[in-house]
């Protein structure tokens, strides 16, 4: 791995790089469920200070990617069907606040359209490509909210997301026509002022996300 010189970045960012970097590859499964993160480790593959290495594995602790071991030692967080169901439950509250207030102004955000519209011009079928527009789809109803707090708070929630997705092997995705085709009756219903029906709908198609995660992850 390439060395991160600590003088030019600053030791704010050093940390920031490093635990970018680590959470990159956690996220893309590149590290799996229960591998251990050491500042020794840490230190030696990215070329930084023991502290710089400390300091991301807390960042990366805090975020609930890791979890520190009863001997303190930091892990990555392992998947399990309860974890599954918590992280789209947590989802379902969020965004289905977030869409009851977006119907009150029949606010529809643009950056949800561009982001559906990614998954409509893709061909009918389960494809890894529907994951980046369609959590950006989402990522785009709360922000639609302008609350920067309520932004940090989701965004935590969707690495945890990544990480089921990455964590479980063969998992099963959702046709992107069949998700494109909900996303766009959530807009809808947001237009028309619609709260009930665009919660509903919302409480829907995540279901039927969790379903296939928690299915695949039985089946791992």
């Amino acid at each position: 791995m390439t060395s991160i010189a600590e003088r030019p970045l600053g030791v704010v960012g050093v940390v920031d790089a490093v635990t970018g970097q680590l959470r990159s590859r956690i996220l893309s499964g590149e590290i799996r469920s229960g591998e251990p993160l050491t500042e020794a480790a840490v230190s030696q593959a990215y070329g930084v200070a023991r502290p710089s290495a400390k300091a991301a594995i807390e960042q990366l602790v805090a975020s609930g990617l890791l979890v520190r071991t009863a001997h303190r030692t930091a892990r990555v967080v392992g998947i399990e069907a309860e974890t599954v169901r918590d992280v789209y439950r947590t989802r379902i509250r969020l965004e289905s606040a977030a869409l009851r207030e977006l119907a009150e102004s029949a606010a529809v955000p643009a950056a949800a359209v561009a982001a559906n519209a990614e998954l409509q011009a893709m061909a009918p079928g389960p494809d890894p490509a529907t994951v980046d527009p369609d959590l950006r789809f989402h990522t785009a109803l709360i922000d639609a909210l302008g609350s920067e707090r309520t932004s940090r708070m989701y965004r935590s929630v969707l690495d945890e997301v990544r990480l089921c997705m990455a964590q479980v092997q063969g998992r099963r995705l959702l046709d992107a026509e069949l998700i494109a085709a909900q996303h766009a009756e959530m807009l809808e219903a947001v237009a028309a002022g619609d709260a009930e029906r665009a919660a509903a709908v919302l409480r829907a198609h995540l279901a039927s996300a969790e379903d296939r995660l928690v299915e695949a992850l039985h089946g791992s």
